[in-house]
């Protein structure tokens, strides 16, 4: 989930957890806890470009980071305000909230989030909610806004609280029931038209929860397409892309490459663009292939480092996005 979105959930949360008496500080507590695991942005300040995608949701989106952290705030927080009236137990329960309230919802996107490590580099990730969803961030970031320049002694303050707190579970649920209504259809079409496949996931296209991204492994490659909540058709138009594992032979050793597929969690193909060789994980989808379903996918890595890989996740995420690309986006989501 997106910084912003953290922040104003944070703020929000943060209102429910003490009496009027402690003002807004606890907006601020709120919204500081449900950052903390952001922390580990200052990863890329040292570490090279496929060791940080690693590292990001790492061990600070971890159940053991969480549990020290929400400690070590709690203690801060306490011996901060003192005197005060809330108990160190309380801090706890606040923070603590906070923090795997962040932890939670960035499993709904599909970047994979280390809840388990350092004992596990299993990453979670549920494919629900697009990281960056105006539907979903709306209700907190309005309900923040209306905190922050409201008296403290406002009558409305907590119910706008617990407004925000619904209507962002209400969609979050709303987006539950539509990937469960693609997927089922997904699993019917696949066994209808005979299509053999070992693992496959369903995450949604950018800014909405209707229209899903579908990959199936196979054994020497993917089958890749879309479907929409609204689809009619008993159909699935599906478009192979080979792995090409053979590209990566003279440097599958190789630190980068190893920790691409560790990232990618197996999701990846591997194309050659001229003499560049290019690293592709599926997860992030194509850059606009409800358009042309032959388009590149939106996360590349050049392997051989000719190309920029600094922005590799963001790079490609709205690349060719155009009047007619974006009609005809709008258009596939409505099941046409």
């Amino acid at each position: 989930m997106d910084s912003l979105t953290h922040i104003a959930l944070g703020a929000v949360i943060g209102e429910l957890f003490t009496d009027k008496q402690f003002g807004k500080k606890a907006m601020i507590w709120g919204a500081l806890a449900q950052s903390v695991p952001d922390i580990d942005f200052l990863n890329a300040l040292w570490l090279s470009p496929t060791a940080e995608l690693v590292a990001h949701r790492g061990f600070t989106h971890s159940i053991l980071f969480a549990m020290l952290a929400t400690f070590l705030l709690a203690v801060t927080a306490e011996r901060f305000h003192r005197p005060h009236n809330i108990s160190l137990r309380k801090w706890i329960f606040f923070l603590g909230t906070e923090i795997f309230v962040h932890l939670f919802l960035d499993a709904f996107n599909n970047y994979g989030t280390g809840w388990y490590e350092p004992f596990s580099q299993y990453r979670v990730s549920f494919h629900t909610i697009f990281v960056v969803d105006p539907m979903f961030s709306i209700f907190g970031g309005i309900a923040c806004l209306f905190l922050i320049f409201k008296p403290t002694d406002h009558i409305h303050r907590v119910r706008w609280a617990w407004m925000a707190i619904g209507c962002t579970l209400l969609y979050l649920s709303f987006a539950l029931f539509n990937k469960y209504i693609v997927t089922k259809d997904i699993y019917r079409i696949t066994e209808k038209q005979n299509i053999a496949y070992s693992r496959s996931f369903t995450t949604p296209t950018p800014f909405n929860t209707w229209l899903y991204f579908v990959v199936m492994e196979q054994k020497d490659g993917f089958q890749i397409g879309y479907r929409s909540f609204f689809d009619s058709e008993d159909t699935l138009r599906l478009n192979f892309f080979p792995r090409n594992e053979h590209l990566l032979k003279d440097i599958r050793d190789h630190e980068e490459v190893e920790n691409l597929k560790r990232f990618s969690q197996g999701w990846y193909t591997v194309t050659q663009q001229d003499s560049l060789i290019v690293f592709n994980d599926l997860r992030f989808g194509q850059e606009v292939g409800w358009y042309d379903p032959k388009q590149p996918f939106a996360f590349h890595y050049y392997l051989d480092h000719k190309g920029d890989n600094s922005l590799v996740v963001q790079r490609g995420r709205f690349a060719q996005w155009n009047s007619l690309t974006v009609r005809s986006f709008l258009s596939r989501i409505r099941g046409q």
